[in-house]
Protein backbone atom coordinates (compact mmCIF):
# COMPACT_ATOMS: atom_id res chain seq x y z
CA UNK A 1 0.00 0.00 0.00
CA UNK A 2 1.54 3.47 -0.50
CA UNK A 3 0.33 6.44 1.35
CA UNK A 4 -2.31 8.39 0.08
CA UNK A 5 -1.87 11.98 2.29
CA UNK A 6 -5.75 13.05 3.22
CA UNK A 7 -8.76 14.45 1.04
CA UNK A 8 -8.40 18.29 0.48
CA UNK A 9 -10.68 20.45 2.35
CA UNK A 10 -12.71 23.11 0.29
CA UNK A 11 -10.65 26.26 -0.07
CA UNK A 12 -12.29 28.96 1.15
CA UNK A 13 -11.66 33.19 0.22
CA UNK A 14 -9.66 33.95 3.45
CA UNK A 15 -7.21 31.08 3.36
CA UNK A 16 -3.64 30.81 2.05
CA UNK A 17 -1.34 29.55 -0.70
CA UNK A 18 2.40 29.06 -0.70
CA UNK A 19 4.80 27.13 -3.03
CA UNK A 20 7.66 25.84 -0.55
CA UNK A 21 11.12 25.66 -2.36
CA UNK A 22 14.18 23.41 -1.28
CA UNK A 23 12.19 22.01 1.60
CA UNK A 24 13.57 19.54 4.27
CA UNK A 25 12.62 18.05 7.30
CA UNK A 26 15.56 17.44 9.80
CA UNK A 27 14.44 15.14 12.80
CA UNK A 28 16.16 14.39 15.86
CA UNK A 29 15.38 12.05 18.70
CA UNK A 30 14.20 13.39 21.90
CA UNK A 31 13.73 12.14 25.02
CA UNK A 32 9.70 11.74 26.11
CA UNK A 33 9.39 13.41 29.10
CA UNK A 34 11.91 16.69 28.04
CA UNK A 35 8.85 16.99 24.76
CA UNK A 36 6.28 16.29 27.82
CA UNK A 37 7.79 18.88 29.96
CA UNK A 38 6.75 22.16 27.55
CA UNK A 39 3.20 20.36 26.57
CA UNK A 40 0.09 21.82 28.45
CA UNK A 41 -2.39 19.22 29.63
CA UNK A 42 -4.05 17.11 27.15
CA UNK A 43 -0.93 17.13 24.92
CA UNK A 44 1.09 14.22 25.00
CA UNK A 45 4.55 12.91 22.43
CA UNK A 46 3.52 10.17 20.43
CA UNK A 47 6.26 7.68 21.74
CA UNK A 48 8.21 5.49 19.43
CA UNK A 49 10.67 2.34 20.15
CA UNK A 50 13.81 2.71 18.28
CA UNK A 51 15.77 -0.16 16.83
CA UNK A 52 18.35 0.05 19.64
CA UNK A 53 15.12 -1.27 21.88
CA UNK A 54 15.08 2.10 23.38
CA UNK A 55 11.85 4.33 24.02
CA UNK A 56 11.35 8.21 23.04
CA UNK A 57 10.19 10.80 20.66
CA UNK A 58 11.23 12.71 17.65
CA UNK A 59 11.22 16.47 17.11
CA UNK A 60 11.89 18.51 14.00
CA UNK A 61 13.30 21.58 12.34
CA UNK A 62 11.29 22.06 9.29
CA UNK A 63 12.93 24.35 7.04
CA UNK A 64 12.51 25.95 3.71
CA UNK A 65 12.12 28.75 1.07
CA UNK A 66 8.38 30.59 0.86
CA UNK A 67 7.74 31.46 -2.46
CA UNK A 68 4.51 33.68 -3.33
CA UNK A 69 2.76 33.48 0.04
CA UNK A 70 -0.37 35.07 -0.36
CA UNK A 71 -3.96 35.31 0.63
CA UNK A 72 -6.21 34.09 -1.16
CA UNK A 73 -8.89 37.31 -0.82
CA UNK A 74 -5.71 39.47 -2.06
CA UNK A 75 -3.70 39.66 -5.90
CA UNK A 76 -0.79 37.18 -5.62
CA UNK A 77 1.91 39.29 -3.69
CA UNK A 78 5.90 37.99 -4.06
CA UNK A 79 6.66 37.32 -0.43
CA UNK A 80 9.09 35.27 -0.79
CA UNK A 81 11.96 34.00 2.22
CA UNK A 82 13.12 31.58 4.33
CA UNK A 83 11.20 29.69 7.39
CA UNK A 84 12.21 27.73 10.33
CA UNK A 85 9.46 25.77 11.78
CA UNK A 86 10.36 23.66 15.14
CA UNK A 87 7.99 21.20 15.88
CA UNK A 88 7.12 18.00 18.17
CA UNK A 89 4.80 15.35 17.34
CA UNK A 90 2.23 14.82 19.58
CA UNK A 91 -1.63 13.80 20.25
CA UNK A 92 -4.20 16.95 21.63
CA UNK A 93 -6.59 14.77 23.61
CA UNK A 94 -6.00 11.82 21.68
CA UNK A 95 -5.36 13.69 18.15
CA UNK A 96 -2.47 13.77 16.66
CA UNK A 97 -0.79 16.64 15.10
CA UNK A 98 2.22 19.01 15.90
CA UNK A 99 3.26 21.49 18.82
CA UNK A 100 5.21 24.58 17.31
CA UNK A 101 7.44 25.44 19.48
CA UNK A 102 8.49 27.87 17.37
CA UNK A 103 8.55 30.15 13.96
CA UNK A 104 11.45 31.53 12.47
CA UNK A 105 11.04 33.65 9.78
CA UNK A 106 12.93 35.74 7.42
CA UNK A 107 10.74 39.08 6.53
CA UNK A 108 9.06 41.81 8.08
CA UNK A 109 5.88 39.93 7.44
CA UNK A 110 6.49 37.87 10.69
CA UNK A 111 5.27 40.92 12.81
CA UNK A 112 1.75 39.82 11.35
CA UNK A 113 1.05 36.56 13.29
CA UNK A 114 2.77 37.04 16.36
CA UNK A 115 0.88 40.49 16.76
CA UNK A 116 -2.96 39.58 15.04
CA UNK A 117 -2.78 36.05 16.14
CA UNK A 118 -0.16 36.11 19.09
CA UNK A 119 2.21 33.15 17.36
CA UNK A 120 5.27 32.50 18.63
CA UNK A 121 7.13 33.73 15.49
CA UNK A 122 10.45 35.57 15.16
CA UNK A 123 12.58 37.29 12.24
CA UNK A 124 15.91 35.20 11.87
CA UNK A 125 18.52 35.83 8.73
CA UNK A 126 18.08 32.16 7.49
CA UNK A 127 20.26 30.88 4.49
CA UNK A 128 19.51 27.79 2.25
CA UNK A 129 21.74 26.54 -0.64
CA UNK A 130 20.22 23.53 -2.49
CA UNK A 131 20.93 21.47 -5.41
CA UNK A 132 18.97 18.69 -7.09
CA UNK A 133 20.67 16.15 -9.56
CA UNK A 134 19.01 13.07 -10.57
CA UNK A 135 21.20 11.05 -7.78
CA UNK A 136 23.21 13.44 -6.20
CA UNK A 137 20.61 16.00 -4.18
CA UNK A 138 22.15 18.85 -1.44
CA UNK A 139 21.03 20.49 0.94
CA UNK A 140 22.44 23.35 3.36
CA UNK A 141 20.83 25.93 5.92
CA UNK A 142 22.25 28.43 8.00
CA UNK A 143 20.31 30.52 9.92
CA UNK A 144 21.17 33.19 12.83
CA UNK A 145 18.64 34.22 15.52
CA UNK A 146 19.22 35.10 19.16
CA UNK A 147 18.99 31.83 20.28
CA UNK A 148 21.85 31.15 18.41
CA UNK A 149 23.42 30.22 14.92
CA UNK A 150 21.66 26.96 13.05
CA UNK A 151 23.34 24.98 10.87
CA UNK A 152 22.96 21.98 8.84
CA UNK A 153 24.26 20.77 5.73
CA UNK A 154 22.99 16.86 4.35
CA UNK A 155 23.77 15.00 1.11
CA UNK A 156 21.33 12.29 -0.67
CA UNK A 157 22.71 8.35 0.56
CA UNK A 158 20.97 6.55 -2.84
CA UNK A 159 17.20 4.79 -2.20
CA UNK A 160 14.89 5.95 0.19
CA UNK A 161 14.59 2.99 2.56
CA UNK A 162 11.72 1.13 3.07
CA UNK A 163 12.15 1.62 7.02
CA UNK A 164 13.36 4.11 9.42
CA UNK A 165 14.12 3.84 12.69
CA UNK A 166 11.33 3.91 15.13
CA UNK A 167 8.92 2.61 12.29
CA UNK A 168 7.46 -0.64 10.77
CA UNK A 169 7.29 0.61 6.85
CA UNK A 170 7.47 3.26 4.18
CA UNK A 171 4.38 4.17 5.28
CA UNK A 172 3.93 4.70 8.24
CA UNK A 173 6.67 6.88 8.70
CA UNK A 174 5.21 8.88 5.74
CA UNK A 175 2.46 9.33 7.83
CA UNK A 176 4.12 10.66 10.82
CA UNK A 177 6.83 12.77 9.74
CA UNK A 178 5.78 14.34 6.44
CA UNK A 179 1.99 14.59 7.00
CA UNK A 180 0.39 16.33 10.12
CA UNK A 181 -2.28 18.32 9.04
CA UNK A 182 -3.15 19.89 12.06
CA UNK A 183 -0.80 22.20 14.60
CA UNK A 184 -0.96 24.17 18.15
CA UNK A 185 1.16 26.50 19.80
CA UNK A 186 1.32 28.39 23.22
CA UNK A 187 -1.09 31.87 22.21
CA UNK A 188 0.71 35.25 23.72
CA UNK A 189 -2.35 35.31 26.02
CA UNK A 190 -1.56 31.59 27.64
CA UNK A 191 -4.38 30.34 25.51
CA UNK A 192 -3.88 27.49 22.94
CA UNK A 193 -4.08 28.41 19.49
CA UNK A 194 -4.88 25.79 16.90
CA UNK A 195 -4.54 25.78 12.95
CA UNK A 196 -4.24 23.35 10.09
CA UNK A 197 -2.36 22.62 6.42
CA UNK A 198 -3.23 20.68 3.05
CA UNK A 199 -0.51 19.52 1.03
CA UNK A 200 0.03 16.60 -1.46
CA UNK A 201 1.73 13.28 -0.55
CA UNK A 202 5.66 13.90 -0.59
CA UNK A 203 8.24 12.51 -2.49
CA UNK A 204 10.81 12.81 0.06
CA UNK A 205 14.77 11.98 -0.98
CA UNK A 206 16.44 10.86 2.36
CA UNK A 207 19.92 13.01 2.36
CA UNK A 208 22.62 12.41 5.21
CA UNK A 209 24.22 15.17 8.17
CA UNK A 210 26.83 13.81 9.62
CA UNK A 211 25.89 16.66 12.29
CA UNK A 212 23.18 19.99 12.77
CA UNK A 213 22.74 21.94 15.34
CA UNK A 214 19.83 23.53 16.15
CA UNK A 215 19.93 25.98 19.35
CA UNK A 216 16.24 26.45 19.85
CA UNK A 217 15.80 23.05 20.60
CA UNK A 218 19.10 22.96 22.70
CA UNK A 219 17.84 25.72 25.07
CA UNK A 220 14.53 23.67 25.66
CA UNK A 221 16.41 20.58 26.75
CA UNK A 222 16.06 18.89 23.79
CA UNK A 223 19.25 18.46 21.41
CA UNK A 224 22.57 18.45 22.22
CA UNK A 225 25.07 20.82 20.07
CA UNK A 226 26.18 19.07 16.74
CA UNK A 227 24.44 15.41 17.21
CA UNK A 228 23.33 13.46 14.26
CA UNK A 229 19.72 13.75 12.83
CA UNK A 230 17.50 10.75 13.09
CA UNK A 231 16.51 11.65 9.59
CA UNK A 232 16.51 14.45 6.78
CA UNK A 233 13.74 13.91 4.21
CA UNK A 234 13.78 16.90 1.53
CA UNK A 235 12.42 17.55 -1.89
CA UNK A 236 12.86 20.11 -4.42
CA UNK A 237 9.19 21.59 -3.95
CA UNK A 238 5.78 21.54 -2.13
CA UNK A 239 2.54 23.37 -2.30
CA UNK A 240 0.74 24.17 0.76
CA UNK A 241 -2.72 25.56 1.52
CA UNK A 242 -3.04 26.98 4.66
CA UNK A 243 -6.19 27.63 6.27
CA UNK A 244 -6.25 30.69 7.73
CA UNK A 245 -6.61 32.54 10.65
CA UNK A 246 -5.50 30.32 13.40
CA UNK A 247 -8.30 29.89 16.11
CA UNK A 248 -8.85 29.21 19.39
CA UNK A 249 -7.81 25.45 20.59
CA UNK A 250 -11.21 23.62 21.86
CA UNK A 251 -10.93 20.53 23.30
CA UNK A 252 -12.59 17.66 20.94
CA UNK A 253 -11.93 14.15 22.37
CA UNK A 254 -11.88 11.62 19.94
Amino acid sequence: MTFAGTPRPPLRWYHAETELDDFAIVTFRAGTAAVAAHLPDGFAPRELTFDDGSTGTLVSAVAFADRDFHFRFCPPVAISCGQINYRAYVTAHGRPGVWFFHTSLDHPVVAVPRVLWGMPWRRSAIRIDAGWGERAGRWRLTATDPAGTAACEATETGEVPERLDGFAGRDEWLEFLTHPTSGWYARRDGRIGEYSIWHPPMAPRLLLAGGARFPRFEALGLTGPGGAPHSVLAQAGLHFDIHTPPRRYRTRHP
